[in-house]
């Protein structure tokens, strides 16, 4: 690099273009996204079931909402009993793990490479628990609504993102039959006799739609650090091995001029 200098210029104007790429990009994400924000409610709701035959354990409740979470607690069950929680009319996910913020989960996708470090969650319209190893069921019912609420999607225009955003949550809005039903170790019905039940879901109703747009004051900043840090590789770390190799040119030159062998040449 001490003998070719011009590869400052050179690195100079790289830093220049990469200016012009994070400045376009912030441009292009502020001004005209092509993208949108949705938020529904996240509401939790209390269902009250109905018994179905007085003093046995077979309950059930109907919804129409759009839901993503539901979670049932039972409390006063017999020993070896069993939960069963049906859905008539919908598919839902479950798996011991849901909910537990130190257990690793899947229930979009199966995936057979990671069996053994990700737990894959169970689709169907009825899944069951045994109550001697844990009192509370959560399940999953829909994986398209935004589970905290806030949604993206991708659209030409604003009227577009509001008719995917009402596609998507009137689409989960099914009727859906919940029974609950407590068998024995025997497969038989066990009394409701001192058994309380508690389930809760979550809905989603739409709030607004909005198009994504970044603060240009807080990506600027952004931008300008990602710069000091590329400058930085860039242009210091070589300009600091190129003086370095000119003074080390200079020192040796001077080491040679002191030695007594070193004789200035002359002209003839």
């Amino acid at each position: 690099m001490s003998r070719n200098p011009n590869m400052l210029r050179t690195l100079i104007g790289l830093g220049l273009v990469l200016i012009l790429i994070l400045g376009y990009a912030v441009h292009s994400n502020t001004v005209d996204s092509e993208y949108y924000l949705y938020e529904t409610s996240n509401s939790e709701e209390n269902l009250e079931y109905i018994q179905l035959e007085e003093n046995m354990s077979e309950w059930y409740v109907v919804t129409n909402s759009a839901i993503t979470w539901i979670n049932t607690t039972v409390d006063g069950a017999p020993q070896g009993s069993t939960l069963i929680l049906d859905a008539s009319g919908v598919n839902w996910y479950h798996t011991p793990s849901l909910g537990q913020e130190d257990k690793d989960f899947n229930c979009k996708e199966f995936a057979p490479d990671y069996v053994g470090l990700i737990e894959t969650c169970r689709i169907g319209a009825y899944h069951e628990i045994n109550l001697d190893e844990q009192n509370d069921m959560k399940g999953l019912v829909s994986l398209d609504l935004p589970i905290g609420g806030l949604g993206s999607i991708q659209a030409d225009n604003l009227d577009d993102a509001n008719e995917s955003a009402n596609e998507i949550v009137n689409r989960e809005k099914n009727t859906i039959t919940w029974k609950i039903t407590i068998i024995d170790s025997d497969g038989n019905i066990t009394s409701s006799q001192g058994i309380e039940i508690t389930s809760t879901i979550t809905t989603h109703e739409l709030v607004s739609v909005e198009e994504f747009k970044l603060d240009p004051i807080q990506e600027s900043i952004y931008s300008f650090a990602t710069l000091i840090g590329c400058f930085t590789l860039l242009l210091i770390l070589p300009m600091i091995a190129y003086f370095s190799a000119v003074y080390k040119e200079k020192r040796d030159e001077e080491a040679r001029v002191g030695t007594p062998e070193w004789k200035e040449p002359q002209d003839e």
